[in-house]
């Protein structure tokens, strides 16, 4: 009997573009779009499947408890915590993800974020559009100050892998750079380039870039105590996960000016709840979760699930979250 395999929120991975082929040389394949966040719909995408593939859809130990073909969780994604992962090892289900398959990609958007902060290109762009540029009685203009960002600092909150590709990024661009790990490697370490305190990072960073997992200690870690830790006029990005941002804390930083800027990818809510309070912040820069999702990192995040599931049909699992 063919293994029955099912992708619960295949779209936002492979909206068209990618190719769902070296998945269905495994078994037999259905795909899902979308699958509606409650405990039954859920059930009723899976049905018999014993190997399943999610990115954002939760599956928690209700769930998992009233799959009993299930045998293989494939994540979509490097986070796991819409997993009940406990719960999977209890029930002899395992749990894959696919680690740094975004690192180059969420770096460069990180640095884009930066870039955009520093020299409004869109705002001037569109000014030139409306004519600005036309109707001005002087060979140049600029809305909004215009920053250098070589000399200044980068606090770095995070320094694995995606957080040390934006600090190469940051001293290519002349910046020093404070990080913050839990685990130090003090090889990565150079004159432009060290490890401190996070009240360090905080008190000497023009601007700060959340790269840290969200985790019990990391939760809401920008919040009013640490922002007024910051220096005036800081920037602050996060490419990484909303909830490090306690986000009416930061709404309050924002319109007092003691944060110049914020450009965010990620939300505590995702989609974006409409009455969110950034959403009124014009000093804020929003995109929609979207740093992951170049096609060549997409390309291989589709390489690397399907080597998490021939290695474990094989005997051999890799990348296993809840061993």
């Amino acid at each position: 009997m063919s293994l029955k395999l099912t992708v619960l929120d295949g779209y936002t991975l492979n909206p068209g573009d990618l190719s769902w082929d070296d998945l269905r040389t495994l078994g037999a394949l259905t795909i899902y779009d979308r699958t509606e966040y409650a405990n039954d719909k859920i059930l009723e995408v899976i049905g018999e499947a014993e190997v399943i593939f999610t990115n954002k859809t939760p599956l928690p130990k209700a769930v998992l408890q009233k799959a009993p073909n299930l045998k293989y969780i494939g994540l979509l994604a490097t986070g796991f915590n819409v997993v009940d992962v406990k719960a999977a090892r209890s029930l002899g289900i395992t749990v894959t993800n696919v680690p740094s398959y975004g690192t180059t990609a969420v770096a460069q958007m990180t640095m884009a974020l930066v870039l955009e902060l520093c020299h409004q290109i869109g705002a001037h762009n569109r000014a030139v559009k409306q004519g600005r540029w036309s109707e001005s009685k002087d060979f140049s203009f600029w809305d909004f100050p215009l920053i250098e960002l070589a000399g200044k600092t980068m606090g770095i909150i995070g320094f694995g892998r995606i957080g040390q590709a934006t600090g190469r990024l940051a001293n290519a661009f002349g910046m020093h750079v404070l990080a913050t790990a839990n685990r130090k490697r003090p090889e990565l370490e150079t004159p432009n380039c060290r490890y401190t305190d996070l009240n360090t990072l905080l008190a000497q960073s023009d601007i700060i870039s959340l790269h840290c997992p969200l985790t019990a200690e990391t939760e809401g870690i920008i919040n009013n105590a640490n922002i007024a830790k910051m220096k005036d006029g800081v920037m602050i990005i996060n490419t990484a996960r909303g909830p490090l941002i306690v986000e009416n804390d930061l709404k309050t930083g924002l319109s007092t000016g003691k944060v110049a800027w914020a450009a965010i990818d990620v939300v505590n809510q995702e989609p974006m709840s409409p009455d969110n309070v950034l959403l009124t912040a014009d000093n804020c820069l929003i995109t929609p979760h979207i740093a992951w999702a170049p096609k060549e990192s997409r390309t291989r995040l589709m390489n690397i699930a399907v080597g998490n599931l021939k290695a474990f049909l094989q005997g051999n699992p890799i990348n296993v979250v809840n061993p």
